[in-house]
């Protein structure tokens, strides 16, 4: 009987799979489909700096803790696996959606407050950074310590640490009902087989809603859909992450560049759409003019976790004495992957936690 059950095998499952088995615990990890393969797989690796020291709300402290974290957590993930995650500090500028200068210079100042380098640049600072960019952009922000993961290098990464250390994966193995005695849940069914264990956590991304629905619980976690597209362009146009609102164009090293991504309220409705995927390349092209000339490779989309305000469940599920959700990153998951990996095992194994954030949303 394994010590804790993870019902999720994303890259938040599989995190605290990986941070639990290094401590000693036995995990199972089940996933309804494929290990990995859902909106972890699909986003862009996008890893946005922060200072604990000056992050003042649960937002950014989960992010500036997550930030100071990853350097080592790629490292690890590394010597654990012989798998290089692709993790790299590539730098990143930020754009106002309606080319506000004002408004360029807020975010710029917000960043600036939170300790995070931070520098208001005006269109000739930009040319000497990114020649190739569309001159017509206005004012930006530069954040050199703008950082990017690899998204399915790292699912590979963690699969196969998890795997070095013991933990059992089962894939296709959806969790289809919960027994309980009391406050405290005795064990889960699946299709094939009833699995008992000690402590259970609910991380199933854009699913869990429907999980714990299962043990009267309600988190209003519900699928976003995001479409992406990747294009090959040689030499490439631009070196940095470059960001305006919730779309983004991610270089990687190997010549290929992420365009994303929608926000889509849409269901469980995984496709890609040609007016999303014509407005993201044409999006691309307007901040790169270049990219018209650029290799299209192909489009996928996934299904984000979204919660009301973007901030994810962590904790005990309530009226429960050994379930716990983590869930509802939204567009964050790999960012956040690591603080929550450290977070969930110190819940599980009774740690001193090293972050105590009461504003973040419970379940209930």
């Amino acid at each position: 009987m394994p010590d804790i059950v993870l019902i999720g095998g994303g890259v938040i499952g599989l995190s605290i799979a990986f941070e639990l088995a290094t401590r000693g615990a036995s995990v199972r990890v089940l996933d309804q489909g494929p290990l990995g393969q859902e909106s972890s797989w699909a986003g862009a690796g996008m890893i946005t700096p922060g200072d604990p020291a000056g992050a003042k709300s649960p937002d950014t402290r989960l992010r500036a803790e997550s930030f100071v974290l990853w350097p080592d957590w790629a490292a690890r993930l590394r010597e654990e696996s012989g798998i290089d995650t692709g993790f790299a500090r590539c730098g990143g500028i930020e754009f106002s959606p309606d080319r506000s200068a004002s408004e360029i210079a807020a975010v710029a100042a917000k960043f600036q407050s939170e300790g995070v380098r931070a520098e208001l640049i005006g269109a000739r600072e930009l040319r000497e950074l990114e020649p190739n960019l569309n001159p017509e952009l206005g004012d930006a922000v530069h954040l050199p310590d703008y950082c990017q993961v690899r998204n399915p290098r790292l699912l590979k990464a963690l699969l196969a640490a998890c795997t070095a250390r013991g933990a059992e994966l089962s894939p296709g193995s959806p969790v289809i009902g919960f027994e309980r005695s009391g406050s405290r849940v005795t064990s889960i069914r699946t299709p094939a087989e009833t699995i008992s264990a000690g402590q259970f956590v609910v991380c199933s991304g854009a699913w869990s809603q429907s999980v714990l629905a299962q043990v009267g619980c309600t988190i209003p976690v519900v699928p976003v859909r995001g479409q992406i597209v990747l294009l090959e362009a040689l030499p490439l146009p631009t070196r940095r992450i470059l960001e305006v609102g919730s779309r983004y164009i991610v270089p990687r090293a190997d010549g290929r560049l992420l365009i994303g991504s929608t926000e889509e309220h849409v269901g469980f409705e995984k496709r890609n759409t040609a007016e999303a995927v014509a407005e993201l390349i044409h999006f691309g092209s307007e901040l790169v003019p270049s990219l018209k000339a650029a290799r299209f490779e192909r489009c996928w989309s996934g299904l984000r976790p979204g919660s009301p305000n973007g901030r994810p469940y962590l904790g005990r599920v309530p009226n429960t004495d050994n379930l716990f959700v983590a869930a509802g990153h939204f567009r964050a998951g790999l960012m956040l992957s690591p603080i929550t990996a450290v977070l969930l095992r110190q819940m599980l194994l009774r740690e001193t936690p090293s972050l105590v954030l009461d504003e973040l949303l419970q379940p209930r």
